[in-house]
């Protein structure tokens, strides 16, 4: 992910990361809105939608410039179970507003996490959960894109792997499926940072059993792509007197936002059983697709101009450690997965967005999903 090689509001631009990230060897790119917002916000017209879409053609020129495709384009948050009509219907506006970047980026990729909004704002009834994210995978479909939903182990009413399977299984459109993040597997089924012990009671069966049940269950088709990452072993329990507590907010939404680890930095406090996940998903359920080096950190908020070539460099040590763990070579699927990403960029093209009523239902579910071959992106 760009954010992961240093926060726009530290003073990290797309140019600076998108440089380091080619500098590195990285091979793609996931991008996270705010650094489009961020770059918007220079243009004279913002917050127009057409500073959006100019920002969105910037990116674009460094993606082509670097040779770095962008594969998905995310978060759009806390969406699904809006109790507020007004607001829904909001973001199903904001919708077609990403449709268009997209087509811009050429990505046909939305990622989707889990609401962390308080329950008050977004409710857990399943039906409804299931119902808003079919409208806008109905919607997505007839655009020809495609929508992963992730659970955040800080997730509101969605926090584990085997809900968001739940959810995924329930929405049945062969254009909704999973993205997979390590850390928020493991945060939430192994880890306790309000714990002691930096664990959840019984974490190490309970854990085993639980990645068991994932090879058994889940389809590899339906996961859409995968972010690695581990995560800091607190010295202390993250309780109202840690420097990371904020009132009102998850200990482990504190700790998602502050210790975050690529995988391998054992010597930073990396605990998690990260490779356990890794193996599970790509030799139990056999994927085959983008893997994206994930990072939230406070070492993202430094000004360093050295930030993103430090965190860029960092995350390709990680793809290394991967490859090595995994017995993989570090190139694996590299020209395959470039060529798919071509093949997916023309296809987004050819179909223009239309400013369509939020409420309309797509009559067409079909997409052919774009498989590639495992290798490191940010």
């Amino acid at each position: 992910m760009i954010m992961s090689l240093g926060r726009c509001f530290a003073g990290h631009g797309l140019p600076a990361k998108f440089e380091a990230a080619k500098d590195a060897g990285l091979a793609g790119i996931e991008m996270f809105y705010e650094d489009l917002v961020d770059l918007a916000s220079t243009f004279p017209d913002y917050p127009s939608e057409r500073s959006y879409l100019q920002a969105a053609r910037e990116t674009h020129a460094l993606s082509e410039q670097y040779a770095l495709p962008i594969i998905a384009l995310g978060p759009f948050s806390n969406y699904e179970g809006l109790r507020d009509p007004s607001a829904r219907k909001e973001k199903l506006e904001e919708l077609h507003l990403w449709f268009s970047i997209c087509r811009i980026l050429g990505t046909d990729l939305i990622q989707i996490p889990s609401t962390f909004a308080p329950s008050t704002q977004n409710t857990g009834d399943m039906p409804t959960i299931i119902h808003d994210l079919q409208q806008i995978a109905d919607i997505g479909a007839s655009y020809g894109f495609r929508f992963a939903f992730e659970a955040l182990c800080f997730g509101t009413h969605i926090d584990t792997w085997s809900a968001s399977w739940s959810v995924v299984k329930g929405v049945d459109r062969e254009n909704f499926g999973l993205c997979l993040d390590t850390f928020n597997i493991a945060g939430r089924e192994y880890a306790d940072p309000a714990s002691p012990t930096g664990k959840t009671p019984n974490a190490d069966i309970l854990f085993k059993e639980s990645l068991a049940r994932m090879v058994e269950e889940l389809d590899p088709k339906k996961i859409f792509y995968i972010q690695i990452v581990d995560a800091e072993r607190l010295a202390a329990p993250l309780d109202e007197k840690h420097e990371f507590h904020v009132e009102g907010q998850r200990p482990r939404m504190s700790w998602s936002r502050n210790c975050r680890l690529f995988l391998g930095e054992q010597d930073r406090g990396g605990y998690l059983p990260v490779m356990d996940v890794v193996k599970a998903i790509c030799e139990g359920l056999g994927y085959t697709g983008w893997v994206s080096m994930e990072l939230f950190n406070k070492t993202l908020l430094d000004r360093s101009e050295s930030v993103p070539e430090v965190h860029a460099d960092r995350a390709m040590k990680s793809w290394r450690y991967v490859c090595s763990e995994m017995g993989w070579r570090q190139e694996k699927g590299l020209g395959q997965a470039q060529k798919q990403t071509q093949e997916q960029a023309q296809i987004v093209e050819k179909k223009p967005v239309e400013m369509i009523d939020s409420e309309k239902q797509a009559e067409s579910n079909s997409f052919n999903a774009v498989e590639v071959e495992v290798f490191a992106r940010l």
